[in-house]
C-alpha cells in the first residue's frame, strides 16, 4: 500500500506577516515550522506503516528550497521518502493552482492508493487544498476524521466528527483522508529518525518536471488574488460613569448607552 502525506512548512504563528504591496505571504528570513495540524496526517500514515509490512510512505510539499526542512521531519517521524516541488513559477499559487500542482505530481510519483492531508494550514486557514487535490485526482474525501477502524486494499471505513457527534462511513480506494486532532498524539522523532532524514535524498521536481504550463500553476495559474491587504487600527475611547449621584442613576446610564449603540432593545415606558 502506497501513501501519500501532504505537508507544508509554514511561519511560525508569531512570525506570520503580509507584504501589503503584494499580498503574499513574506516568508523570508522568518522562522518555519512543518504545519502543526499535518503532524496529524503524518502520525496516522505512520501508525498504519506500523501495522501493515507492506505500506510505504511519501511526504509531498510545494515551496522554496528550505521547505525541505518540513518535508524531512516528516521522515523523522517516520515517512520513508519526500518529495518537494520546488520552483519560481510556482510562487504565489492559490488554493487551486497549489492543489492542481501537487496533483499533477502526486500522478507522476504515484499511483498512491491513500492520501491523507491537515486539517489545514495555519498561514491560510482555508482547508481547500487537500480536498481539492482529492477532487483534481478523482478520489474520495474523507474530511474531519477522528479514527480510521478499517483499511484493506480496496476501502477505507472511519469515523468522522461531525455537529453533534460522530458517523462512520465507507469509502473506495483512493481516498483522501483528513484528520482532526483528536485522531491522535503526533509522536516525537527519535535520534535515529533525525538521523535518517539528514540522510535522506528528497527528491526535488519543477514545472518542467511535471510538465505543468504556466497558465497551471503559481500567480498566473490562480483563481484568485489578493488585492489589497489592511491592517486594522485599535482605538479606544474610555468614558467613566461615577456613582456619585446613585447607583441607579449610573446603572441608567450604562443602559443608554448600550440602547444607543443598538446593544439592548430600548425598554418600554412604564
Amino acid at each position: 500500500m502506497k501513501i501519500a502525506v501532504l505537508v507544508k512548512q509554514v511561519p511560525a504563528v508569531d512570525t506570520v506577516k503580509i507584504d501589503e504591496k503584494t499580498g503574499t505571504m513574506i516568508r523570508e528570513g522568518v522562522e518555519a515550522e512543518l504545519n502543526p495540524l499535518d503532524l496529524h496526517a503524518v502520525e496516522a500514515a505512520v501508525r498504519i506503516k506500523e501495522a501493515r509490512q507492506d505500506a510505504s510512505i511519501t511526504a509531498i510539499s510545494m515551496g522554496p528550497m528550505t521547505a525541505q526542512k518540513a518535508v524531512r521531519y516528516a521522515i523523522a517521524m517516520g515517512a520513508d521518502d519526500g518529495l518537494l516541488l520546488s520552483d519560481r513559477k510556482f510562487g504565489g499559487a492559490d488554493t487551486l493552482a497549489t492543489a492542481r500542482t501537487l496533483a499533477r505530481a502526486i500522478k507522476k510519483a504515484g499511483p498512491f492508493d491513500l492520501l491523507l492531508a491537515g486539517e489545514r494550514a495555519t498561514d491560510g486557514e482555508t482547508g481547500q487544498v487537500g480536498p481539492a487535490c482529492a477532487e483534481l485526482l478523482g478520489a474520495s474525501v474523507l474530511s474531519y476524521v477522528s479514527a480510521i477502524e478499517e483499511l484493506s486494499g480496496e476501502k477505507v471505513r472511519v469515523v468522522r466528527a461531525v455537529e453533534g457527534g460522530h458517523e462512520t462511513v465507507e469509502a473506495k480506494l483512493p481516498a483522501m483522508v483528513i484528520p482532526v486532532k483528536e485522531m491522535n498524539v503526533p509522536r516525537l522523532c527519535t535520534l535515529s529518525g533525525k538521523l535518517r532524514a539528514k540522510k535522506a535524498d528528497v527528491g526535488i521536481m519543477t514545472a518542467d518536471d511535471i510538465s505543468m504550463a504556466a497558465e497551471e500553476t503559481g500567480l498566473t495559474g490562480s483563481a484568485t488574488q489578493v488585492v489589497n491587504v489592511t491592517y486594522p487600527k485599535v482605538t479606544r475611547c474610555g468614558r467613566r460613569i461615577a456613582a456619585a449621584d446613585g447607583i441607579d442613576a449610573a446603572i441608567g446610564e450604562i443602559i443608554k448607552i448600550f440602547e444607543d449603540k443598538n446593544c439592548l432593545e430600548k425598554a418600554e415606558a412604564m
